[in-house]
C-alpha cells in the first residue's frame, strides 16, 4: 500500500493526512472514505473526468481510497491531485512518493489549480517542521516560496505529475524545481533578524489638520502596539487619523508577513507580502460570530483573529452591541482567544492595536464649540453607560477631542512619524524585548519599565491621588516606557510619565 502526503485544515492550523488506497478483486467501483465532506466527495467526478481525458484508463478493480485518520473530519478540494495519482500509479511497485506532500485541485481537462487552503496548510506544516519537498503546480508555488527551508516542485497538469514520479533519477526532477522568492522591501537587521517595511503612505497624516495631541497618541500606539480610543464631536478628525496609523506601524518580520498572508488567504483574500499589517473595520451591527468566529460545527475565524498583528478598529464604539464589547474583555488582555464548540476547540491569537472612536453624547455636540448639545443628562449617562469599567481598564490612551480651527497648520508627515516609531522599535529590541511595550506580561513590567529617581516618586504619589487599579498602574508604565524610547530615553523621566498620565481614562 503505497501512501501520499497531504493535510487538511482544524481551525487555522493543519493536521497530517495520509492518502491511502487498496486496489482489490471485485466490481470496478471507486470510493473514498474518511469522514470526508462534499468537496472531496465530488472529487471522484474530477478525478475521474481528469485521468480519462489524459487517456489513463480506470483499473478493473474495487478502488478504496482512504483519508487516515479517519476519526478527523476533513474538507478541501486540494486532495484532487493525490487521489488522482494513486489511482494512475498503482501498479508502481516502488513508493515514489516518500517525502513528498502533493497538493492541487484538479479541473476536468487534467489542468491543476491552486485553492485558498493551500498555502495556510503549507505555512502551519512548515512552522511545525513537518514538510521538507511538496508538488503544487505554479500558481501555489509563487505564493509558498515565501516560505524558507522548502523543497517546491512544479507540475501544471495531470499529466506532468505523472511524469514526475516516473522519473527514476532524482537528478531528472531538478528540472522541476520552483526558486524561492526574496522579498524587496526596506529592511532593517536587529540581533540577525530582518524586519521589513514598506515607505509608501497612500493616507497621510500630512492631511490631518492639527489635532497634535492626538497625532502623538497616534505615535505612541503605533511605536508601542498600546489600546486607544479617541473621543470627540463628528468631523474633528477620529477616524481620519484612525485609518492612517496603519501606514505607521513598526516593521514586520518575515513570520509575521507569512501570517498574514495566511489569515488573507482564510479570508478568501487576494494574497500580498506587502510589509503593511491588517486593519480591520467592521460595522457597528455585525455580529458576534462574525467578531469572534464561530459556526454550529467548526469554528471559523472572526474579525479579532484577522486582526492579529494588525488593527482592529472599532468607529461608533458606543454602538456596539454590549454583548460584544464586553466579550472583547478577554482578548485585550490575554492577546489569544478560545473558541469552543460541541465538536472543535480553536484557539486564535489576538495580538492586535484596538483602536475606536466614539462621539461624547448622542448627538455628537457635547463638545463642540459651534453646536449646541441636544441632549439631556439622562441621554448622556446611558449613551456612556454603554461602556463598562472593565472594558475601558483594557484601553491605554484615551484621547478627547476638541474642534479644529481653520488656521491650524499641517506639522508631520507619515513618513517623520513612521521613522519615529522605527527608532522606538529599534531600541525594544535592542532591550531584548520579545513583545512590543503594550503587550508586555507582568513579569517584563518590572524589567524594561524602569523608573529614575524622580519620577517613580512622582508615580507613587499618583497612584493615591488618582487611586489606580493594578492594571492601571501597568497601562501607565507601558505607555510612559514607550514615551522615554520616542524621546530616546533610557529610563522614564519626570516628562515621560506626566505625560503618559495625561492620556489616562478620567
Amino acid at each position: 500500500m503505497k501512501i501520499i502526503n497531504s493535510a487538511s485544515l482544524d481551525g487555522i492550523d493543519a493536521l497530517n493526512i495520509n492518502v491511502e488506497s487498496t486496489f482489490t478483486k471485485g466490481l470496478p467501483s471507486f470510493t473514498i472514505v474518511g469522514l470526508i465532506s462534499t468537496s472531496i466527495q465530488e472529487s471522484k467526478d474530477r478525478v475521474k473526468s481528469a485521468l480519462l481525458m489524459n487517456e489513463y484508463k480506470f483499473p478493473p478493480l474495487k478502488i478504496t481510497i482512504n483519508l487516515s485518520p479517519s476519526d478527523v473530519k476533513k474538507k478541501g478540494t486540494h486532495f484532487d491531485l493525490a487521489i488522482a495519482l494513486q489511482i494512475a500509479l498503482y501498479d508502481l511497485k516502488k513508493d515514489v512518493f516518500c517525502d513528498f506532500h502533493v497538493f492541487g485541485e484538479l479541473s476536468l481537462n487534467g489542468d491543476i489549480k491552486d485553492t485558498s487552503t493551500i498555502f495556510p496548510l503549507v505555512l502551519s506544516l512548515a512552522k511545525n517542521k513537518r514538510i521538507k519537498k511538496l508538488l503544487v503546480c505554479e500558481e501555489s508555488a509563487k505564493y509558498i516560496s515565501n516560505i524558507p527551508n522548502l523543497e517546491i516542485y512544479v507540475v501544471n497538469n495531470l499529466k506532468n505529475a505523472i511524469e514526475f514520479f516516473n522519473l527514476k533519477n532524482n537528478d531528472d526532477k531538478e528540472k522541476y524545481k520552483y526558486k524561492s522568492t526574496t522579498l524587496e522591501y526596506e529592511t532593517i537587521d536587529i540581533n540577525d533578524e530582518k524586519f521589513y517595511y514598506d515607505k509608501k503612505y497612500e493616507e497621510d497624516f500630512s492631511d490631518v489638520i492639527g489635532q497634535e495631541n492626538a497625532k502623538f497618541a497616534a505615535l505612541i500606539s503605533a511605536a508601542g502596539n498600546h489600546n486607544l480610543i479617541f473621543e470627540g464631536s463628528p468631523g474633528c478628525g477620529k477616524s481620519m487619523i484612525s485609518k492612517r496609523i496603519k501606514n505607521i506601524l513598526p516593521p514586520m518580520s518575515l513570520e509575521e508577513i507569512l501570517e498574514k498572508a495566511k489569515l488573507q488567504a482564510l479570508d478568501y483574500k487576494e494574497i500580498d507580502f506587502v510589509p503593511i499589517r491588517t486593519f480591520r473595520n467592521p460595522h457597528h451591527s455585525s455580529t458576534k460570530s462574525s467578531i469572534f468566529g464561530g459556526g454550529s460545527t467548526n469554528a471559523k475565524i472572526g474579525e479579532i483573529a484577522l486582526s492579529n498583528n494588525g488593527i482592529l478598529f472599532f468607529d461608533e464604539l458606543p454602538h456596539f452591541s454590549k454583548s460584544v464589547l464586553e466579550a472583547m474583555r478577554e482578548p485585550l488582555e490575554d492577546n489569544k482567544i478560545l473558541i469552543s464548540r460541541v465538536n472543535s476547540k480553536t484557539e486564535y491569537l489576538t495580538k492586535f492595536i484596538f483602536v475606536a472612536s466614539m462621539n461624547p453624547c448622542p448627538c455628537g455636540n457635547l463638545l463642540s464649540s459651534i453646536k449646541q448639545c441636544r441632549c439631556n443628562e439622562a441621554e448622556i449617562q446611558r449613551y456612556k453607560n454603554r461602556l463598562s469599567d472593565p472594558f475601558l481598564d483594557r484601553i491605554d490612551l484615551y484621547v478627547v477631542m476638541n474642534d479644529t480651527s481653520n488656521d491650524s497648520k499641517n506639522t508631520v508627515s507619515s513618513e517623520e512619524l513612521h521613522q519615529n516609531v522605527i527608532n522606538a522599535f529599534i531600541a525594544q529590541k535592542n532591550r531584548g524585548q520579545s513583545e512590543l511595550n503594550g503587550k508586555l506580561k507582568d513579569e517584563d513590567i518590572k524589567k524594561y519599565c524602569i523608573l529614575d529617581e524622580e519620577s517613580s516618586f512622582l508615580f507613587q504619589k499618583a497612584i493615591i491621588s488618582y487611586e489606580l487599579t493594578f492594571r492601571s498602574i501597568n497601562k501607565v508604565l507601558k505607555v510612559a516606557r514607550t514615551i522615554a524610547d520616542l524621546n530616546n530615553n533610557k529610563d522614564i523621566t519626570k516628562a515621560d510619565l506626566l505625560k503618559s498620565l495625561s492620556f489616562r481614562r478620567r
